[in-house]
């Protein structure tokens, strides 16, 4: 399989499937939304899976669903937690370039409202503080690019990408 996937990875808020839907048809690429993939193997929504098989059994599910993501010339916005799983991480990581949406803690928490009904991954007593200073970390080992959304609307981050994407092909 060819590495010319777009794999964009984030926190929840920062635009993924949006930026994806659209960045895809700027390209002429498929758009993959791995949360999507996730519903339609498990036939239930993300927070019914979330809700029944708890925080770890998520995870483990939307590791698997992502390992498994066979996709060429594609943009594949993931969920937020995708980088909890070392073997969809890996996977992603070799049939396409992983872009980090990064954007401040404040205004991921002003964009961010009933952060549960997204289906978020949240651990009990865990506050989206706690998940962000969690998770950046994550984003960081694992992304080729980081885009700085700070102050950014779609257009200009989609600008960005597309910069970052004619720099380093």
């Amino acid at each position: 399989m060819k590495k010319d996937n777009i794999v964009l990875i984030g926190m929840p808020g920062v635009g993924k499937s949006t930026i994806g839907v659209v960045l895809a048809k700027v390209l002429g690429y498929q758009f993959v939304d791995a949360d999507l993939l996730i519903q339609r193997e498990e036939g239930k929504l993300l927070h019914e899976i979330i809700e029944e098989a708890g925080t770890e059994g998520f995870i483990a599910v939307e590791n698997r669903v992502n390992s498994k993501i066979s996709a060429s010339h594609s943009i594949i916005a993931t969920g937020g937690s995708v980088v909890y799983g070392t073997e969809a991480m890996t996977h992603l990581k070799e049939i396409g370039t992983v872009i980090y949406l990064k954007l401040p803690y404040e205004e991921l928490a002003a964009r961010l409202s009933d952060i549960r009904g997204r289906g978020v991954v949240l651990r009990e007593g865990q506050t989206l503080r706690d998940l962000y200073e969690e998770r950046a970390p994550l984003y960081e080992k694992y992304a080729d690019l980081t885009v700085e959304e700070r102050g950014l609307n779609v257009e200009q981050t989609i600008d960005k990408i597309l910069e970052l994407k004619e720099q380093f092909g």
